[in-house]
């Protein structure tokens, strides 16, 4: 069943054409209503009630929803087109922008991936005597509680829950799964007359916990604390943080969906080779520490990974990407609010970048008490701004928009972004991407306002379909003319491979190790080969070369070249003195033979020294029919078996 898009003008506050919304967008639309949310409320139901309704306000959602649950209707979907265009002082039409968040609100939403985490309630509250054990008395009842003391003081006089003294050497795991190394560990004597004691002191205690209330005031336990969840931390001098913190741990009980926020393909991983270290900018950029090494790849720890998406967007094989949601569904939605705005009269939208908390609070501010958006600035609203990488900034640019600003918020990861950012405008042209970092509805306004100094679209918008890295290619060849070379940043994900022919000799090292398949051999002849476009820059192929050959150069080819293979380097084969097939570098046979003929006691004699010059073959060949040959032993003795000790035996 189609979509059918249920207007409201919110009392007459702005203006909505239905009939022209129809034409550009292809969908169904009701009348435009006045009061959907209040006088209006049975036409409302009446439109839920159809099925597949699209609510073109999200002020009053919880109204609508609970309307379909009253009729047992399906639940229907929301966008916001009053704060996100209708309210707006420019006298420009809001026609195309409505249409291509209208275009954008209709696309399928991707399944979620999600993992169970269950949490029984058993809470260890750290802190001194005087908020732990009071935190520990309203939790009692709901939660399995344990206080961790951490002051000098004797043990409460209440067995309703346990007590212990120490110190926490060690912690880490997250909801449900915490783990705690505990030094100078003392729990409580219940026995004798008296007040209650603790016992002696010992290290390494061992315990375990779905949620920690840390009221220390110390040190937060884990890197990011405030994303590691289960793990609650509240000043013990505020009385409304303590009590805030107590509250949300009485609801940490029950099945939680923790979700998987990114996939991994370790065989694409370019994280290390042959004990090598290669690309280290995941393991450099995780906030939370959920990324470890693992070998020849990485692995992510999906209980810790709060999904800042930073990884994702620094990951130059595409070895790690973000899939909640999937990054194809954030090209198809910039694909889609461009082509929609083209489509209904629009010519070169801006496209700006939020979030859904920070982002969202603020166009609703400025819709409100402000000028609002301009008419030609569409708002895409993600998950996290950290995962937006040059990738995806290019991608926008080259599906039609002229300019990508990213709103940044208070608790934004700028770690990625301060890579990601110089590197999409070496590429595009720093006046096209920016960071807008503001907090005052007026400011967003201001900002976006006095920007009119647009570059024009480019001539032909690209459909951005495949990887990341084929994406960011893409748009690049959109933006520029098809020869161009554009040199990048230091830390850049593609880039040239330089060798020093003069001290290269063809071991072939980087060859064997790289993740990527950019060098390659050629079986017929002594040569390394390179393909541009593959080459992710990780750094493998320098740090495994004995030679020291090898350096880069950090460029964006965007000829034809960099798709095929081209020589770095190649020497003239060797040929078997004996056979004449041709094997290994002449260079290298001949430098070898001059080293070892007559030097070496392997080689001390004429004809020793021609096996050097033979291929695998004939060396084979010239060692069995020479003097002292290796392989002129006698017969190896047959192998003795129990049964033929037993039948010596017998015979004796």
């Amino acid at each position: 069943m189609d979509k059918r898009l249920i207007l409201c003008n919110c009392s007459g506050t702005q203006d909505v054409d239905a009939e022209a919304l129809e034409a550009a967008t292809g969908l169904t639309c009701s009348q435009v209503h006045s009061g959907l949310c209040t006088t209006q409320l049975d036409h409302a139901a009446q439109e839920i009630a159809t099925g597949d309704a699209v609510i073109c306000c999200r002020q009053e959602q919880r109204i609508f929803e609970e309307l379909a649950t009253e009729s047992e209707a399906p639940a229907p979907a929301f966008t916001d087109l009053r704060d996100r265009a209708g309210w707006s002082d420019d006298p420009r039409s809001k026609l195309p922008k409505m249409a291509a968040l209208m275009a954008e609100a209709t696309l399928p939403a991707p399944s979620e991936k999600t993992l169970d985490v269950i949490s029984e309630g058993l809470c260890l509250i750290i802190g001194s005597s005087d908020v732990a054990v009071d935190a520990a008395r309203k939790l009692s009842s709901i939660l399995s509680v344990t206080v961790l003391m951490t002051d000098e003081a004797a043990p409460p006089e209440t067995r309703d829950f346990d007590v212990i003294r120490g110190r926490v050497n060690r912690a880490d795991g997250a909801l449900g799964q915490f783990r705690l190394r505990i030094d100078a560990l003392q729990q409580v004597n219940p026995a004798g007359r008296g007040a209650l004691t603790w016992d002696k002191p010992r290290d390494g205690g061992q315990t375990e916990c779905d949620v920690i209330l840390d009221l220390s005031g110390n040190t937060p336990m884990f890197p990011a604390a405030h994303k590691r969840e289960g793990y609650l931390r509240a000043d013990p001098g505020s009385i409304g943080a303590v009590a805030d913190a107590v509250l949300e741990a009485s609801q940490l009980v029950g099945t939680f969906e923790k979700p998987l926020y990114v996939a991994l393909e370790p065989l694409i991983c370019a994280h290390s080779r042959a004990e090598q270290t290669g690309c280290t900018k995941c393991l450099d950029i995780c906030p939370t520490n959920a990324i470890s090494p693992a070998g020849e790849h990485v692995s992510i720890d999906p209980m810790i990974c709060a999904g800042c998406g930073a990884c994702a967007a620094r990951c130059p094989s595409g070895a790690i990407t973000y899939d909640a949601p999937p990054v194809d569904m954030t090209f198809r939605r910039i694909h889609t609010l461009a082509s929609a705005y083209r489509k209904a009269g629009g010519d070169a939208p801006r496209l700006l970048v939020c979030d859904q908390e920070f982002g969202t609070e603020m166009i609703q501010l400025a819709a409100r008490y402000s000028r609002g958006l301009p008419a030609d600035v569409i708002p895409l609203e993600v998950s996290v701004i950290s995962g937006f990488g040059h990738a995806e900034m290019l991608a926008a640019l080259a599906s039609g928009f002229v300019k990508v600003t990213v709103l940044l918020s208070p608790t934004t990861e700028r770690d990625a972004l301060n890579d990601e950012v110089p590197l999409a405008q070496a590429i595009a042209g720093e006046h096209k991407i920016s960071l807008l970092d503001v907090a005052d509805p007026d400011a967003l306004c201001d900002a976006l306002y006095a920007d009119t100094d647009l570059p024009a679209p480019v001539d032909q918008p690209i459909l951005p379909m495949g990887s990341r890295r084929q994406v960011a290619r893409l748009s690049a060849k959109a933006l520029h003319d098809a020869d161009t070379v554009l040199p990048l940043p230091d830390n850049a994900p593609y880039g040239n491979v330089e060798v020093n022919t003069d001290a290269c000799t063809l071991c072939l090292s980087c060859v064997s190790l790289c993740p990527s398949g950019a060098l390659v051999d050629n079986p017929d002849m002594p040569q390394l080969r390179f393909q541009e476009d593959a080459c992710v820059q990780c750094g493998l192929c320098a740090n495994v070369c004995p030679e020291n050959a090898i350096s880069y150069d950090t460029r964006l080819n965007l000829s034809d070249d960099a798709l095929t293979q081209v020589v770095l380097h190649e020497e003239e084969p060797f040929a078997c003195i004996e056979c004449g097939a041709l094997f290994g570098v002449k260079s290298t046979v001949e430098r070898i033979t001059e080293k070892l003929a007559g030097k070496h006691a392997m080689f001390a004699n004429a004809q020793a020294a021609k096996m050097i010059q033979m291929c695998d073959n004939c060396r084979v060949n010239a060692q069995f029919h020479s003097q002292n040959n290796p392989f002129a032993g006698g017969d190896r003795p047959q192998v003795r078996t129990t049964e033929d000790y037993l039948s010596k035996r017998r015979d004796h």
